[in-house]
């Protein structure tokens, strides 16, 4: 078990040489960005404006990459719990739908450097009298700007804080508050780095993976069973290739979704080049459909009374079974509950195995230089 309601299987590897425990470390509480993680945390709003728009039914998120992926992961994976209707305005289209345009909604716009072009382009469209909450730097920007001109409030970002490392402060948590979430339900940093089989998980769990990337073995590929966690490892994708992709290093996050891509992409993983390693992720599912004996035949007996969550179990137990004949190295989370406690203990493991990572990998996980070269030239194309 990593914690009470996640079940994980680690990679099986017997000679590993471990990382040293990095709660004893001097880094690790220099590290600003992970006061989001904790308590203590304070949030630069205020629960009355959390409370001037709890009674609004529909909003729209606007933001890019990070400012974005958390609170889709959210809204997604505790989806039985919101109530409130969420549209998420996250790439640049060339044609934005004209419901999306005429929905009457509270418009919550994220960028932490406040110039973020995708987000000012669709913020020229879909911002109109309604009622606007920018989250941005607290610096001059075009849309602290625009947030003065329209006399919209302003959520400070705090600039220690990267889009991709967002999700536990204001980025993430003011959307899951107006989605009627518990804010602090997903704050379990204090509970995790107190428990030494957390730790002790997580530190294996980094240096099997750091002994795969020394191996050439630099595919990371999640084999998701759970419809309701794509956002999941969209963010998690974000995460390890923004942060860990520098200096000719890196790990390629590679989404499968299963089980449908036993059909498509299963021959490869099990007999294709060895440089991949592989996360199998399963959430319990509660609510599924069952199988209607009345069409089955004798051949099919197997299936009768099966629910579509036992079927889709067995199809992952059983690629697991394969995969260790075949010695392919995986690890292996099983979701008991779906609360704000199991994404927050999720988030939180991601976030510190990134970021352990990236210090034995000598890269420096907080940014993104090669990003900012594409968004200059791109600004000089448009100039000229």
């Amino acid at each position: 078990m990593l914690t009470y309601n996640i079940k994980f299987k680690n990679f099986n590897i017997k000679k590993i040489k471990k990382i040293k425990n990095f709660k004893k470390e001097i880094w690790f509480k220099k590290i600003k960005l992970l006061e989001s993680l904790k308590n203590s945390y304070k949030y630069s709003y205020s629960k009355k404006q959390i409370q001037k728009i709890s009674k609004d039914k529909n909003f729209r998120l606007i933001g890019m990459g990070g400012s974005t992926l958390g609170a889709e992961t959210i809204y997604q994976f505790l989806n039985h719990k919101v109530k409130k209707k969420f549209i998420f305005i996250n790439n640049l289209n060339s044609k934005i739908k004209d419901k999306e345009k005429k929905i009457k909604a509270t418009n919550i716009i994220i960028s932490k450097s406040g110039n973020t072009l995708e987000t000012i382009a669709n913020s020229n469209l879909l911002i109109k009298d309604n009622k606007n909450i920018f989250i941005t730097e607290n610096k001059k920007s075009y849309l602290s700007n625009l947030a003065y001109i329209l006399k919209a409030e302003i959520i400070e970002h705090k600039n220690y804080i990267g889009g991709r490392y967002s999700v536990l402060s204001e980025v993430g948590m003011l959307p899951a508050e107006v989605m009627g979430l518990n804010e602090r339900k997903f704050k379990r940093f204090n509970y995790l780095i107190n428990n030494n089989n957390f730790l002790n998980e997580l530190i294996k769990n980094v240096s099997a993976i750091l002994k795969f990337v020394k191996e050439k073995k630099f595919n990371s590929i999640i084999l998701n069973y759970d419809k309701n966690s794509e956002n999941l490892f969209k963010w998690y994708q974000q995460l390890v290739a923004e942060s860990l992709g520098k200096k000719s290093k890196g790990i390629l996050p590679i989404i499968s979704s299963m089980p449908a891509d036993n059909h498509s992409m299963l021959q490869l993983y099990l007999d294709g080049p060895k440089n991949n390693f592989f996360t199998f992720f399963k959430a319990l599912d509660l609510k599924s459909d069952k199988i209607n004996n009345k069409w089955l035949n004798v051949s099919q007996n197997y299936l009768r009374n099966k629910s579509f969550s036992k079927i889709i179990n067995a199809q992952k137990n059983a690629t697991e079974k394969v995969f260790y004949r075949k010695k392919l190295p995986f690890r292996s989370f099983e979701i008991k509950k779906r609360n704000e406690e199991v994404l927050g203990e999720l988030f939180c493991f991601f976030i510190l195995e990134t970021i352990l990572l990236g210090r034995a990998l000598k890269v420096n996980p907080f940014d993104q230089p090669s990003v900012e070269l594409v968004k200059k030239e791109t600004k000089n194309i448009l100039i000229n």
